[in-house]
């Protein structure tokens, strides 16, 4: 039994190793979204960090336009981040779990 228990807890210390590698490199995954029409793009990682954000010249033009572009491109966006960031991470996480009766 107790052999188990110390198995159980290696697996669970390399399942944790190997989350950390995951969100590390979900640092360098790179997702696009942009607005319907194009005319605002922003590129965020897996890690929900924006790296770029192109802003057309029309919508400098109108400050509340401009803000509400943001608003919706920005929030699809980072759903998008969440889903790839949580599939990665969950996938990494059930594939490390050991197997414990009854879970």
């Amino acid at each position: 039994m107790f052999g188990d228990m110390m198995g159980m807890m290696n697996k669970l210390k390399e399942a944790q190793k190997k989350v950390e590698q995951t969100k590390e490199r979900l640092h360098t995954v790179l997702l696009d979204e942009a607005s319907n029409d194009g005319k605002l793009k922003v590129t965020i990682t897996a890690n929900r960090t924006i790296k770029s954000i192109d802003i057309s010249e029309e919508l400098l033009a109108d400050k509340e336009m401009l803000e509400d572009y943001l608003i919706l491109t920005l929030n699809k966006a980072i759903e998008k981040a969440t889903n790839v960031h949580e599939a990665e991470i969950g996938a990494v996480a059930k594939e490390g779990m050991p197997n414990i009766p009854g879970l």
